[in-house]
Formats: structure tokens, C-alpha cells, sequence
């Protein structure tokens, strides 16, 4: 299709997402970073050890700048920047809790805790240190193959939390193999008892992409009732940065893979800011 990335405006409704709603990245890498505190980095065995200059930070409008564009894909591809934040309300029913305190920020990725400050919420926000110093979120979908959606982010961490934030998710597989959480009802309706929902997480075989120092491929399940929700997610660690991306299936339809040419093109495109 060719063209440059396109970046939704004021009066632009947020990308659709299926339902249920998948997990924005961001949350998913921040909550990440307070799973077991702080963790040393990962060592060469999970990263590749680099003889060149550390690659510098981006800011926010780098970040967005390096975003994959449709003609780096292709045709058939559409690619959308989305502005942080929109439509990352969390559930009105207040947080759901997994019954494995470890496991805790793998629930907070997918359905995010209401802000601190609305009724009924307390003021418990991660620490400063846990978010990102800049962010920009993406879409990429392909002409014929909805399923294959990507809903993605650019994640920019000062020194080395970016590779603090993946050594924590190397470190949940075995805590968090399967968990339950419970979550209550929305106010509207009070009268319902709380929902309980079992989780499964596993780790998929992901190569590291060329340009990345490491990447970690793994699904959640949520399987409430009779309806499995799956996230597919691959995770790689580019110098201070992380490239996060995920697909969605629901009931028997499995979630796809990530699309290996965007996220190959996305850590390219990412590495070759940092060096400039």
C-alpha cells in the first residue's frame, strides 16, 4: 500500500478492539517491572553481548518517528499510530486479583486497575521508576487476515530497565504456569457475585530477531466460563528499548503468531534511531 504512517487525530475514535479487549502494551511493560522488585539484568545467555557504543534513548517524538511504516511492510498493510493512553480506561468494577501475588502484573497488562483517584480506587500507582520515559503505541493490520492484527508499542526506559523489565518476565513461567483471579462486579451490577477466571501462561519459542538483544515469545489465557481469551505476545529488548506485540483469538480460534516481518522490521527500524 506504501505510505507514511498514519497517527489518529482528536476527533479519530480509538482502533476497535475485539472483545474482549486485548492488552496494551504499555501496562504490559510496566507492570512487568514490579513483579519481584529489581532483578539483576539478563545475562548474555538471554541477551547478546554488544561491542559497540550503547545505543542512546529516544524521546517520545523519536519514538514515534521510528514507528514501521506501511511502505517498510508492504502492500496490504495499514499501519496506525495511536497516542498513548486513549481508550486505556480500566474496568469499572475495580481491579481483579490473581490469587498468586507474583503473578499480579500479568493481570494489570491485560485489564488495567482504574486511575488512582476515581471512587472507590486507591491511590497505588506504580512508581515512577516503572514507567516508561516514552511511549508510542501502533496498529498493524493486513488486508484479508484480521486475525493477524497487531496491536503494538515502542517503549523507551532510562539505563537498564529495559533489560531489568525482561529478566521479570523470564522470571514468571514457573510462578504464574496457571493461576485464578477474582474480579468484581461493575456497578451496575452490584447485586452479582464476583467473577472468577483461571489463567495459563507459556512460553513460545521465539527467535530473536536480528537487530535485538533479546526477545521472549509467551501467551496468557483467560478462560472464564465457556470462552477462552488468548494473547500472543512477542517481547524484544532493543538497547534501552522494548518492542512489544500481540494478537488476540477467542473461543477455538488460536491467537497467530506475530507477524515475524513487522516485528523484524519494527527492532531495525528502532536500532537504526538509536545509532543515529
Amino acid at each position: 500500500m506504501g505510505g507514511p504512517v498514519r497517527a489518529d487525530t482528536p476527533d479519530e475514535a480509538p482502533v476497535p478492539h475485539p472483545a474482549p479487549r486485548p492488552p496494551r502494551p504499555l501496562f504490559l511493560a510496566a507492570a512487568l517491572l514490579l513483579a519481584a522488585g529489581c532483578a539483576a539484568p539478563a545475562g548474555e545467555s538471554a541477551d547478546r553481548a554488544s561491542s559497540t557504543a550503547p545505543p542512546r534513548e529516544l524521546s517520545a517524538a523519536e519514538l514515534r518517528a521510528a514507528a514501521v511504516t506501511e511502505a517498510d511492510l508492504g502492500p496490504g498493510f495499514t499501519v496506525t499510530v495511536i497516542t498513548p493512553g486513549r481508550g486505556a480506561t480500566g474496568p469499572d468494577g475495580g481491579r481483579e486479583a490473581a490469587d498468586k501475588p507474583a503473578c499480579q502484573p500479568l493481570l494489570d497488562s491485560v485489564a488495567p486497575a482504574p486511575a488512582a483517584g476515581r471512587a472507590g480506587v486507591s491511590a497505588s500507582a506504580p512508581p515512577v521508576s516503572a514507567v516508561p520515559s516514552a511511549e508510542t503505541d501502533l496498529s498493524v493490520a493486513l488486508a484479508g487476515d484480521p486475525a493477524g492484527s497487531l496491536y503494538g508499542a515502542l517503549l523507551g526506559y532510562p539505563g537498564d530497565r529495559a533489560a531489568r523489565l525482561h529478566a521479570e518476565l523470564e522470571g514468571l513461567f514457573g510462578p504464574c504456569a496457571e493461576f485464578a483471579s477474582t474480579a468484581p462486579p461493575p456497578p451496575a451490577e452490584k447485586g452479582r457475585g464476583a467473577t472468577r477466571t483461571v489463567h495459563r501462561l507459556s512460553r513460545n519459542d521465539t527467535p530473536t530477531p536480528e537487530g535485538a538483544d533479546a526477545a521472549t515469545g509467551f501467551t496468557l489465557t483467560n478462560e472464564s466460563g465457556s470462552v477462552v481469551l488468548a494473547q500472543r505476545a512477542v517481547l524484544a529488548r532493543v538497547g534501552p528499548a522494548l518492542v512489544v506485540f500481540s494478537t488476540v483469538g477467542v473461543g477455538a480460534e488460536p491467537a497467530p503468531a506475530p507477524d515475524e516481518r513487522v516485528v523484524r522490521r519494527q527492532v531495525a527500524r528502532l536500532r537504526a534511531a538509536q545509532r543515529g
